[in-house]
């Protein structure tokens, strides 16, 4: 793993800091927190007026002085001060009042990006110690969820996983404990989001609320034929209208992020040892994360790759099971039933 599994056990709180939604896992209370990373602030008072669920409702509707802020992008902390604000707004006191009768030496576990440089990882620390931990320790997102998803990670064996983030997927295979070859792709659930939007406002002169982007996620099952009515704002006049869309076009509209998913794949096969590729041909691999459950991604994925694919049960919380699952002593490494 990331970090020796006996120093995992050691921490009482785990987090995962996602770019969509925060979690937050007590050891020995469950989930407490499973919210939207999202901040809403008066600019002139910098004072917090939400979080979570009421501060994303709040998005795309406020007045020039309340300000929506999503502290996390790409699973990197990039405004450490908001998330500290957000995570102790959103853990409440009654929580930190647990944290502290644990013990001084608070410790927690945060889920980070594989590839995280130091600034982020320094990032995640600062945030946690922010909050109260005295000792945070780093785990990578994609070991954390294939965790989650009940993969032998500690096995020498190949399992792969894809983490599907709103703003990111990361790629990787795991064998014994660590990721053996790994990518980061800029392609999530926004990704398929702005594609849309786009092809709306280019194809149809159409500005899309959105709510209205969800029906349109349909099409990426292939369809029954016919069309969809979407509606929204008319780019030259400014009034609403409504125009009926095409499934196959949205198909095309989204085809390139998807094709250069595909590649990536590839090229994290590309640079495997051929055993552990071996054993991929028959596992396939593991969809995880928020995005995991769009509509017919799995089906594009095993076209393009002719590999096995699976959805994992609860994709979107894989991440933070997984990083329960260590900190609460249920994973064992290789060989701990061997005397």
């Amino acid at each position: 793993m990331t970090n020796p599994l006996d120093q995992l056990r050691r921490c009482s709180v785990a987090v995962d800091l996602g770019s969509a939604r925060t979690r937050v896992h007590i050891k020995q209370a469950g989930l407490v927190v499973d919210e939207p990373s999202a901040v809403a602030v008066n600019t002139f008072s910098g004072a917090l007026i939400a979080v979570g669920t009421a501060a994303e409702r709040m998005d795309g509707r406020t007045p020039g002085h309340i300000r929506v802020v999503r502290p996390v992008c790409n699973g990197t902390v990039i405004d450490i001060e908001m998330a500290q604000r957000m995570l102790r707004a959103l853990v409440g006191t009654t929580v930190r009042r647990a944290w502290r009768r644990r013990g001084a030496m608070q410790r927690a576990a945060v889920t980070i990006p594989h590839n995280a440089d130091p600034l982020a990882r320094s990032a995640a620390v600062e945030t946690l110690t922010g909050v109260g931990a005295k000792q945070v320790e780093l785990v990578d997102t994609p070991t954390a969820a294939g965790v989650g998803c009940g993969l032998p990670v500690e096995q020498p064996e190949a399992t792969m996983i894809l983490v599907c983030g709103a703003t990111t997927t990361q790629i990787a295979v795991l064998s014994l404990g660590a990721i053996v070859s790994a990518t980061t792709v800029p392609m999530g659930g926004n990704t398929i989001h702005h594609a849309v939007v786009q092809h709306l406002r280019n194809h149809h002169e159409l500005i899309l609320p959105s709510q209205a982007v969800r029906p349109l996620h349909l099409a990426l099952t292939g369809g029954n034929g016919g069309t969809t009515e979407v509606w929204g704002r008319d780019v030259a006049t400014g009034m609403a209208r409504t125009v009926c869309i095409n499934p196959d076009d949205v198909r095309a509209a989204i085809e390139a992020p998807l094709i250069g998913l595909s590649d990536a794949i590839r090229s994290v096969l590309h640079n495997c040892p051929p055993d552990l590729v071996a054993d991929l041909a028959d596992s396939g691999m593991v969809l995880a994360g928020g995005s995991a459950q769009l509509p017919g991604l799995d089906e594009r994925l095993r076209a393009g790759t002719g590999m096995p694919v699976h959805i994992a049960d609860q994709p979107s919380l894989c991440a933070v099971n997984g990083l329960a699952a260590m900190v609460e002593g249920q994973i064992r490494p290789l060989g701990a039933e061997v005397h």
